[in-house]
C-alpha cells in the first residue's frame, strides 16, 4: 500500500514520514506506544532517584547516630576508673590535712602515702593496666622512648640501662611508652697520625 498524503495547498501526494525517523526539519516522530513507554521509563527513573536520595539520607543519619553513640560511649566508658581516681584524690587530701593538723612525723606521713599508692596500684591492675619491665631489655621503639644514651661496654649496645619514666600497658596495647636511657658502644680511640717526613735541606 502506497503510504501517501495530500498536500493541502496543491493537492499533491507526499510520502508519510516513518515513525522514529527525523524529517527534513529534524523533527522526530514516534508512535504513541513508544511515547508511553518512554514516559513510563522516565517515571521509573524518577522513582529510583527518589529512593537513592532517601537511602543516602538514611545512611548519613545512621552514620551521625553511630558517631554520637561512639562519643557518648567514650565519654562515659571510664566512669568507674575516674571514680576510683577521685577516691585516691580524697585519700591524698585527707592524709595531707591530717598531717598538717596533727603535725604527724614524716614516718607516719610516708606510711599514709604508701597506703594510697598501694590503692592506686590495685585500681590500675583492676582496669587491666600494668607497668612495663624496661631496664635490662633491648631498646624497642614500639614501647620505649630513648631520652638519653650512655657509652658503656658493660652491657650490649642498645640495652636499656635506666628507666627515667615508667611505661604502662593496657591489656596488649601501649598506654604510655617508657622513657629510658640506652647504652651505646664506646667510640674506638683514634690512632695517632703518623709523623710527616721532614723536608731535606
Amino acid at each position: 500500500m502506497d503510504k501517501m498524503k495530500k498536500n493541502g495547498a496543491e493537492g499533491e501526494k507526499v510520502p508519510e514520514q516513518p515513525a522514529g525517523q527525523p524529517d527534513e526539519c529534524g523533527m522526530l516522530t514516534i508512535s504513541e506506544a513508544d511515547f508511553n513507554a518512554l514516559k513510563a521509563d522516565a517515571q521509573k527513573a524518577q522513582e529510583n532517584w527518589d529512593k537513592y536520595v532517601r537511602l543516602q539520607a538514611d545512611i548519613e543519619n545512621t552514620r551521625k547516630r553511630w558517631e554520637r553513640e561512639r562519643q557518648e560511649l567514650a565519654k562515659y566508658a571510664n566512669e568507674d576508673l575516674l571514680a576510683d581516681v577521685l577516691n585516691i584524690n580524697d585519700d591524698l587530701e585527707r592524709t595531707v590535712s591530717l598531717s598538717q593538723e596533727k603535725h604527724e612525723d614524716f614516718t607516719a606521713f610516708l606510711k599514709g602515702v604508701e597506703m594510697i599508692l598501694a590503692h592506686l596500684h590495685d585500681m590500675l591492675k583492676k582496669n587491666g593496666i600494668r607497668p612495663m619491665e624496661a631496664k635490662g631489655k633491648l631498646f624497642d621503639p614500639n614501647v620505649h622512648e630513648a631520652l638519653m644514651t650512655t657509652e658503656t661496654a658493660d652491657v650490649p649496645e642498645h640495652t636499656v640501662i635506666e628507666e627515667l619514666q615508667k611505661g604502662y600497658m593496657i591489656d596488649k596495647h601501649v598506654l604510655r611508652t617508657a622513657k629510658v636511657r640506652v647504652a651505646r658502644r664506646p667510640a674506638e680511640p683514634k690512632e695517632p697520625a703518623g709523623e710527616c717526613p721532614q723536608p731535606k735541606e
